[in-house]
């Protein structure tokens, strides 16, 4: 049995731990309406559904719908996630998100050198059009509404989806979903980049092009504060350079002569939700607020749904002990609570025992259940944004858009997010937070429960999802196969004409990496075509 080597008997004193968020903003003993003076009704906030959406972007919001519950799943080979989604169905969710093993993110085949070691052990391994009809295989894709993690490849990985439902009968304008597609926080924070920016940024206008004539329910992409706060950013960070990079998105789609009304629809956010309830709040509802001001003043915006900021939400990661893991499902509850709270449209939780490996079905199970207890049980989905008028809250709130706006005006002064990430700002300012936070917690100043008090001694072991090195052999082995088997010449013929595509600077890429996946090209070579014209980015040291 473990022991708790806290003292309870010890004499009480005085807290030594400071009175901030966790982003470390200074917190006030009392918040009266003399905090609020700045504040008015219409302006600030309005009624849910009405602009500026700082309450929520639907009247009803949850009394309507609940959110969508999306698991992030992966792991193994495909034929493993795929039993993984019908078990979550099964008990319960309520839309699929797919995550994929780094090989696959960084654009090699399992069969690569540098794929050793590495697959199926953070994700599911995708080498080809054949895994992801494994993946999917027994779910209709007309029914179900898929999320994809994938960044450099997403196009790719995108058009193996596409053609999956091809395969299905499934007509792309019934298609609901989302790739993550969003290389900018790559460089910024995650770092799985493949190619340089400016390349980058055409392929992931060509699929804002592609989508809206062809797949226009889907989301194509997600603009994601996530991994900055995984990076240790602020909350303040997280917003600012999570809209910022929005912005840098509808910039370049426009030079590239998109209409903003025919693509702004589609984009979506996804955010963090981290310890400290009130501030997560806070961000999500500056979210909507500044992003209605970005959509309508700068890029004047006549369609409505432009400015209405839609945003999926996942737990923090980051926040996530391997010391007591168990207390992780307390955090997990409190963190999926601030985003529903927040009005997210989508939710993932965190299982208890990811900060340790791949999450076990019964982790899993149990992090679906929070949701469904966040959902029919607490009665928070019964009114709508139901802190709006606190005192705390709606100052947080104008403070969080305040200093959204103050990184808006230097990152424009810098000449965009692509500059300031050549800069080094963004990276710069997370590692500072990242590195204050650090020292706080080595203060105590911010208490980790297990991690710097109420530690104990011995703890014992849980189960974790082992990926043994089997599945690396059979995955390798079945892509051999593939490629014995399939049309080699056409293959050929594809990746020539994907040349051809990447060289012509106005010419959409889609089409021709339909074309190489339909004919069993693999993500790898794919991949290589486009390193060989492109390039593979390297980043500078600051």
């Amino acid at each position: 049995m473990a022991k708790d080597v806290s003292d309870p008997t010890k004499t009480p004193v005085e807290r030594s731990e400071s009175f901030t968020t966790v982003s470390g903003v200074p917190v006030e003993r009392l918040y009266t309406p003399e905090h609020l003076r700045d504040l008015n009704y219409d302006d600030d906030l309005g009624d849910p559904g009405k602009p500026p959406y700082t309450r929520g972007i639907y009247p009803d919001m949850y009394r309507s719908r609940l959110w969508t519950m999306r698991q992030f799943s992966g792991f193994g080979s495909a034929a493993d996630t795929n039993a993984r989604f019908h078990y979550l169905l099964k008990h319960g969710q309520t839309g699929l998100s797919v995550a994929f093993h780094l090989p696959t993110l960084m654009g090699y085949d399992s069969d690569h050198a540098m794929s050793k070691g590495e697959i199926g052990k953070c994700g599911v391994a995708i080498d080809s059009l054949a895994d992801m009809e494994t993946l999917f295989k027994g779910i209709p894709l007309a029914e179900i509404s898929t999320s994809m993690t994938t960044n450099a490849p997403a196009a790719i990985l995108w058009s193996m989806y596409l053609v999956v439902a091809e395969k299905q009968g499934v007509d792309w304008k019934k298609l609901r979903g989302t790739i993550q597609n969003d290389i900018l926080k790559e460089y910024i924070a995650q770092k799985t980049y493949i190619f340089p920016p400016k390349p980058s940024m055409k392929l992931i206008v060509d699929t804002f092009e592609f989508g809206t004539k062809h797949v226009p329910q889907w989301n194509t992409i997600s603009i994601s504060g996530y991994h900055i706060r995984e990076a240790g950013s602020t909350a303040l960070q997280e917003l600012a350079f999570t809209l910022y990079d929005g912005i840098e998105y509808i910039e370049w789609a426009r030079r590239a002569g998109l209409d903003v009304d025919d693509f702004a629809p589609r984009l979506s956010f996804f955010f963090n939700a981290h310890n400290d309830l009130f501030e997560e709040i806070a961000k999500y509802r500056a979210a909507r607020k500044v992003w209605y001001r970005v959509m309508t003043e700068r890029f004047h915006s006549e369609n409505p749904r432009s400015a209405m900021l839609r945003f999926h939400t996942q737990t923090a990661g980051c926040s996530l002990t391997a010391q007591q893991p168990y207390n992780n499902i307390v955090r997990v509850a409190i963190q999926a609570l601030a985003a529903v709270l927040g009005g997210t449209q989508s939710l993932h939780t965190n299982s208890l025992d990811e900060t340790l490996a791949l999450p076990t079905e019964h982790a899993a199970r149990i992090a679906l259940r929070t949701q469904q207890i966040i959902a029919h049980e607490t009665r928070v989905t019964n009114t709508v944004d139901p802190f709006a008028g606190s005192y705390f809250l709606e100052r947080l709130t104008l403070d969080m858009e305040k200093g959204c706006w103050e990184y808006f005006d230097r990152l424009d002064a810098m000449g965009g997010m692509v500059a300031a990430i050549e800069k080094g700002f963004p990276q710069r300012e997370i590692h500072d937070a990242s590195y204050q936070y650090q020292k706080a917690v080595e203060r105590k100043e911010k208490i980790i429960v297990g991690v710097n008090d109420f530690v104990m001694e011995d703890e014992p072991p849980i189960d974790i999802l082992l990926i043994d090195e089997s599945v690396a052999g059979r995955q390798i082995e079945q892509l051999q196969r593939l490629r014995q088997t399939r049309d080699n010449g056409r293959v050929r013929r594809t990746l020539e004409e994907l040349r051809r595509a990447a060289t012509a600077n106005n010419v959409n890429m889609m089409p021709s990496i339909l074309e190489c996946v339909r004919a069993y090209t693999t993500l790898g070579e794919i991949c290589d075509v486009l390193r060989d014209v492109y390039g593979v980015y390297e980043e500078p040291a600051f």
